[in-house]
């Protein structure tokens, strides 16, 4: 007898169009797969890869998985078009099992999701019936840990190796030179020539050393990606989180913006560079962790700030252009004091009659998400928090609506990264939806909603989980880290955390 859990959504991501279009999307993903509901009835309208074809290449034969074409070259994978030409298709395993980081530019025309463990960023667009037509996959060298956008939709990636990519949005249809790799910008050049050795044995060495150097950079060449690429910076330690973000340039004289790369690592160090084509030059370092550092948030109407947290027991909020730390604010109760924790997520949004400025946090395993007004000084001032049924994995707000839309681990126990629920739950508990109160004016309160676009949402489901009775323990360990990794970047004693 087995038991059938459902997926959580472990990402989700508000698609609005703002050119004309009025239909508002909600993407999300959930074990190997993407789901597409309408925001105004909660129907779902699509599933990317299609039932009975969990490899979407199948559908793309004879296509470079590195370089694709522009939009109009691609087509949308469907099945049911080829069963109708009788061409039967192909039913392979997927590449990957999770989809971690799924986000869209801001004018909603694309959408951009990771795939795990083949290291893929997808481009797709959603198409006027809620479905995914894949423009384009690339295979990044490592697998990013963070993807975001520059001003000029240029895709910025970050990768837990310690590098920062841009590369454009729709790769053009034609490879070019990549830039250098780490390893290779700092490898060794043979210096000697055929005229600098005087003797038969130097020469034959000589001879040795420069066909095996041609060996291994041509081996380079054959694994290196051939699409558009270019590294812009790079940490010496794990990187955690990347953003982008744009202030009035220094210059009075000047009315033009000056762009921003923030990378935050595993070190405890917040690096501010500028944006290409001088992301080389570091303006400054924001220091003041003492744990790692896992995420960070720049509020779209409060770029001057920025809010980080990681494996510290609070949160900070600096004035990042001056490397300033203006505030921290604690996380957990004294009682609780010694307490690990790790923040997973941290969002921004205006919220209310009053546009009030609401931070929410969520912390690794925890059913809580915690909430703070953060004020025009910089100083942010802890709320009532948002209780959820399961532990939140992530968050979207709708602020026309002043509601806040949250992912709940439906299978583990609540306040638990690794113990499972002794039976699976309703799938009502998959999303849950919480509104602001009309209360104080200095104290927000939620209340929770229950609608008929959620509860449209959580009736449908997503894939279901099957394990036998008594428990399969690899197969948990599995799905488990697939959700929770923070605790994993915690240094272990021993671990030096001066010279990583």
């Amino acid at each position: 007898m087995a038991e059938n859990f459902q997926h959580p959504l472990q990402c989700m991501q508000f698609v609005k169009k703002k050119n004309g279009d009025s239909r508002n999307v909600l993407v999300a993903s959930a074990g190997a797969k993407l789901f597409s509901y309408s925001a105004e009835s909660g129907k779902r309208l699509s599933v990317w890869p299609q039932d009975g074809v969990d490899d979407p290449n199948a559908n793309n034969a004879g296509s470079n998985l590195e370089i694709e074409g522009p939009p109009g070259k691609k087509r949308k994978v469907d099945t049911s078009s080829e069963q109708k030409v009788g061409v039967e298709s192909t039913k392979k395993p997927a590449a990957w099992t999770s989809i971690p980081v799924v986000t869209s530019t801001s004018d909603g025309e694309y959408l951009v999701a990771l795939t795990g463990e083949d290291k893929c960023v997808r481009v797709f667009q959603i198409e006027g019936d809620g479905s995914f037509l894949q423009l384009s996959e690339r295979q990044m060298p490592k697998r990013p840990c963070a993807i975001t956008f520059m001003e000029n939709s240029d895709i910025l990636t970050g990768d837990k190796f310690g590098d920062v990519y841009s590369m454009p949005l729709i790769p053009s249809a034609e490879p070019r030179a990549v830039s250098k790799t780490r390893n290779q910008m700092g490898s060794m050049r043979i210096a000697a020539t055929n005229l600098t050795v005087h003797t038969q044995r130097n020469l034959r060495s000589l001879e040795m050393q420069l066909e095996r150097q041609n060996d291994s950079n041509q081996k380079k060449e054959s694994e290196k990606p051939i699409f558009d690429h270019d590294l812009l910076l790079g940490h010496v330690s794990l990187l955690t989180d990347v953003a982008f973000a744009s202030l009035p340039s220094p210059d009075p004289s000047s009315t033009q913006k000056r762009s921003y790369i923030l990378s935050a690592d595993r070190d405890e160090h917040i690096r501010v560079s500028r944006s290409a084509p001088q992301a080389h030059v570091i303006e400054n370092y924001c220091l003041g962790h003492t744990s790692f550092i896992s995420k960070l948030c720049i509020p779209q109407w409060a770029p001057e700030f920025l809010i980080s947290g990681g494996g510290d027991p609070h949160l900070i909020v600096w004035n990042w252009a001056a490397g300033e730390l203006l505030h921290t604010v604690p996380l957990i109760e004294e009682s609780l004091e010694g307490k690990e924790v790790a923040v997973r997520g941290i969002w921004a949004a205006s919220l209310g009659p009053e546009a009030q400025r609401v931070i929410f946090v969520s912390l690794e395993g925890s059913p809580t998400l915690q909430t703070f007004t953060l004020e025009t000084n910089g100083s942010i001032t802890p709320q009532d928090p948002v209780k959820a049924s399961g532990n939140v994995l992530d968050v979207q707000v709708s602020e026309d609506a002043n509601t806040v839309l949250i992912s709940v681990d439906c299978i583990r126990e609540p306040g638990s990264t690794q113990e499972w629920r002794s039976s699976p739950v309703p799938s009502a508990s998959l999303l849950e939806a919480f509104r602001l109160k009309q209360g104080s004016r200095n104290k927000l309160e939620w209340e929770s909603v229950s609608d008929a676009v959620i509860n449209t949402i959580n009736e449908a489901g997503t894939s279901p989980v099957s394990l036998p009775a008594d428990g399969d323990h690899k197969q948990k360990a599995a799905l488990n880290n697939s959700l929770y990794t923070m605790t994993n970047l915690r240094k272990k004693l021993g671990e030096d955390y001066d010279e990583r």
